[in-house]
C-alpha cells in the first residue's frame, strides 16, 4: 500500500521506451510563439510584460557581463515552472520529481558559473574560499569547509526542487485517498478533508511556481559571485 504511493514518481514507459522525453518537450508546445504583427494579443502582451519584470528583477544585482545570461535564466524558469504546473494535472508525469533530471540541470549551470569566475576573475573567485581576517590556524579548516559548501551547492539545488515537489504530491495523494475512503463512512468528515485538499492544491501550485523562481534565483546569486 505504501509503495503504491511512490508509483506516480516512476517514469512511465510504452514498449519499454521511457516517456520522460515527451513530458519534457511538452511545455514548449504550450508556450505561445511571438508574432511579427504590430498588434499582439493579450496573452503574448502579458507574457512579454512578465518576462521584462522578471529580467529586471533578476539582473538588477548582476554586473553588465552577467546580463548575457538573462535569456537562459528566463527560458529555464519558464521550463521548470511549466513542468511543475503540468505535474499537478491528473495522470501526468512530473519530470522535476526526478533527482537525476534536477541534478542534470543544476550541475552544468553551477559549474558554468564557477568556470566563468575562474576565467574572468580567478583571484576573487578563489578568495571566496577564505574569509578575510581568518586566523592562521583556522585557514586549512575553513578552506576545506568552504570548498565542501561550494560543491554542495548543485546538490542542494537539485534536492530542494525534488523534495518540495515530491512531498507535495505525496501529501495530496494521501489526503485524496483519505477522502475516497471516508466518503461512504463519514460524509461530513470527507467534505472537510476535501476542503483541506483544495487548499493544499492551491498551496502546491504556489510551491511549483516559487520553486522554479528559487532555482533560477540561486543560480543568479552564484553567477553574481563570479562576475
Amino acid at each position: 500500500m505504501n509503495l503504491s504511493f511512490f508509483d506516480q514518481f516512476s517514469s512511465p514507459t510504452i514498449l519499454g521506451l521511457p516517456l520522460i522525453m515527451v513530458a519534457m518537450f511538452l511545455p514548449w508546445a504550450l508556450i505561445p510563439n511571438p508574432t511579427s504583427k504590430w498588434m499582439t494579443n493579450r496573452l503574448s502582451t502579458l507574457q512579454i510584460w512578465l518576462v521584462h519584470k522578471f529580467i529586471k528583477q533578476l539582473m538588477l544585482p548582476l554586473n553588465t557581463s552577467g546580463h548575457k545570461w538573462s535569456l537562459m535564466f528566463v527560458s529555464l524558469m519558464v521550463f521548470i515552472m511549466t513542468l511543475n504546473i503540468l505535474g499537478m494535472l491528473p495522470y501526468i508525469f512530473t519530470p522535476t520529481t526526478q533527482l537525476s533530471l534536477n541534478l542534470g540541470l543544476a550541475i552544468p549551470l553551477w559549474l558554468s558559473t564557477v568556470l566563468v569566475g575562474l576565467r574572468n576573475q580567478p583571484t576573487s573567485t578563489l578568495g571566496h574560499l577564505l574569509p578575510e581576517g581568518t586566523p592562521n590556524p583556522l585557514i586549512p579548516i575553513l578552506i576545506i569547509i568552504e570548498t565542501m559548501s561550494l560543491f554542495i551547492r548543485p546538490l542542494a539545488l537539485g534536492v530542494r526542487l525534488t523534495a518540495n515537489l515530491t512531498a507535495g504530491h505525496l501529501l495530496i495523494q494521501l489526503i485524496s485517498t483519505a477522502v475516497m475512503v471516508l466518503t461512504p463512512v463519514l460524509p461530513t468528515a470527507s467534505i472537510i478533508i476535501m476542503l483541506v485538499l483544495f487548499l493544499l492544491t492551491l498551496l502546491e501550485i504556489a510551491v511549483a511556481l516559487i520553486q522554479a523562481y528559487v532555482f533560477v534565483l540561486l543560480l543568479s546569486l552564484y553567477l553574481q559571485e563570479n562576475t
